[in-house]
């Protein structure tokens, strides 16, 4: 049978059920004899010894292979067999892993799990399973018809499912249980993990698991009724074992992941999927997904972050989706769709002032003929003002309002475009307050407020001078950086080589200056030492002269 090896209270119940079989006569028992965990950290073989496992039920040892599993336990459901096994292992692992981490923290370490795991859809799962196929699908298929009894819809697939399996009939049996396999959706809480994780199974084991898998995820898609406050989880932890034990190179894994993010969608849950996205370029390479169905996940994703109103992650995935547009493609409805939606979302944002990966998409430059007005607004906000703006809006007067755009909205963001524009355009770095009102077209006492809000925008840094009443520019941002921006900065090359010439000059000139004089002290020096009947062939010999000798030494 199928068992989810993270599922311990499924996996306990039917090991509960067993210890209650043996009534009364249980507790009379002797018990083994249990150690007591010494104070103190453990090494995790001492935890895992310190543990006396609990007593095995009488008709454990029943249940194999010896027998098939229709004549085990019939009131058992599929997540209570291989119980007893699977409690103890669960016991036991999380005794160990308690130990190590003791273990760990005593001499001042931590345990960060590996690398790999953070670009899984989940934590890895496991699906315990014991009988073959045949045997498995005949008791998923009498599980579900036994279910479904208590439904208005009763099916009887197990009696459909049984000559097929006779006939070894897998593919056609399989289809008719996923077909049926709906009512899942119905069964008590505690069942749903185990039913589901064996009808998963039979699905991957079947040769063509994706004639299998949509019916499946459509089914999880839909609401569990009979567990209204958990029913999101035990669907998404289903989903994500679907696509943690397809290969990752499976195509398939494409089919499943669109699912969960509909599922997400439909929940409202997007954080949850936020930071498996980075894993989407590799995953895009292992499945070899081709552009046209690459466009569509990245679509969904941004119709799911603007529904969980992140506008720069749906925004973000629209320019990849738009990306995925081969040039001759440019210009179709789809590319011009999105394009457009793409356009509005940055001019209308308070956090986007550069354009320039929009502009470059060709999808976008088609607009120029199929929205010219839309792509006539996107220049003024790639590279025009504040003045440009207000006669585009008097030339189309009403279009702005008629577009449902924010005129406000738009205003501002153009004032705060215009003053970095402003302060890239100045020579000198200071910007006098009556430039700066004249340009953003407000009174001069807003100046101040106004160079705040540029500031706290990143458009431009600096500092107010408000005894000069000038903005001393520090760093500025180019709204774009085309042929004119380019002259602009050969202009301050050479202003800055003129001013390291000049610089150089003066440093050599003093040099010189410097030379020169040590040259004449030495000479000076040279002349005394020479007045003073000192050689002056070497100024550093001081040694005197011998004296000729006379008569009268003697």
């Amino acid at each position: 049978m199928a068992l989810n090896a993270g599922q311990q209270d499924s996996a306990a119940s039917g090991f509960d059920k067993a210890k209650a079989a043996e009534g009364q006569e249980s507790t009379k028992k002797v018990l083994p004899p249990v150690r007591t965990l010494p104070s103190g950290p453990l090494p995790p073989y001492e935890s895992l010894d310190a543990i006396s496992p609990p007593a095995i039920p009488e008709d454990f040892h029943d249940i194999g292979r010896s027998k098939p599993l229709s004549d085990l336990h019939s009131d058992r459901t599929p997540s209570d067999l291989s119980d007893y096994s699977d409690h103890n292992t669960t016991k036991y692992t999380d005794s160990v892993v308690k130990g190590a981490a003791l273990f760990l923290e005593f001499y001042g370490l931590s345990y960060t799990p590996h690398a790999d795991n953070t670009a899984r859809m989940a934590s890895p799962q496991l699906i315990f399973v014991d009988g073959t196929f045949a045997e498995l699908a005949q008791e998923m298929a009498d599980y579900i018809q036994a279910n479904s009894a208590k439904t208005e819809h009763a099916v009887q697939v197990g009696d459909e499912v049984r000559p097929l399996l006779e006939k070894e009939k897998n593919e056609d049996a399989l289809e008719a249980i996923v077909k049926a396999s709906g009512v899942l959706n119905t069964v008590p809480e505690k069942e749903f993990t185990g039913a589901i994780n064996l009808l998963i199974h039979l699905v991957l084991q079947s040769n063509e698991p994706k004639r299998h898998l949509p019916a499946v995820c459509s089914n999880l898609l839909k609401p569990i009724t009979s567990s209204p406050s958990h029913g999101f989880t035990l669907a998404a932890s289903a989903l994500s074992t679907i696509f943690n034990l397809l290969d990752k190179t499976n195509p398939v894994r494409y089919n499943v992941f669109l699912q969960i993010i509909r599922f997400i969608r439909q929940h409202g849950q997007y954080e949850l999927l936020k930071p498996r996205l980075k894993n989407l370029e590799a995953w895009f390479a292992d499945w070899e997904t081709n552009a046209e169905d690459q466009r569509k996940l990245y679509i969904d994703v941004a119709d799911a972050a603007a529904e969980a109103g992140d506008d720069e992650e749906s925004y973000h995935y629209i320019l990849k989706a738009l990306s995925t547009f081969e040039r001759e493609e440019a210009e179709g409805e789809e590319a011009q769709k999105y394009s457009l939606k793409a356009l509005k979302m940055a001019i209308s944002s308070p956090t986007r002032f550069d354009f320039q990966d929009l502009r470059a998409l060709p999808s976008v430059q088609a607009l120029s003929d199929s929205q010219p007005v839309y792509s006539q607004l996107l220049d003024i906000f790639t590279e025009q003002d504040l003045e440009d703006y207000n006669d585009f809006r008097e030339e189309h007067e009403g279009w702005i309002e008629k577009e449902k755009l924010d005129h406000e909205k738009l205003q501002r963001k153009m004032r705060l475009l215009t003053f970095a524009s402003l302060a890239a355009s100045t020579p000198n770095r200071e910007i006098p307050y009556a430039n700066i009102a004249k340009a953003l077209q407000i009174p001069s006492e807003d100046v101040e407020m106004w160079t705040i809000d540029v500031v706290r925008a990143k458009l431009v840094e600096g500092r107010l001078s408000q005894k000069q009443k000038v903005f001393l520019v520090h760093r500025t941002t180019y709204r774009v950086f085309g042929e004119k921006q380019w002259r602009e900065l050969g202009t301050r090359i050479d202003q800055f080589k003129l001013v390291v010439d000049r610089l150089t000059s003066t440093v050599r000139r003093a040099q010189a200056e410097v030379e020169q004089a040590r040259k004449a002290e030495e000479e000076q020096l040279a002349k005394k030492l020479a007045g003073a009947g000192i050689s002056s062939g070497n100024p550093g010999d001081r040694r005197r002269q011998p004296r000729q000798r006379t008569d009268d030494d003697d």
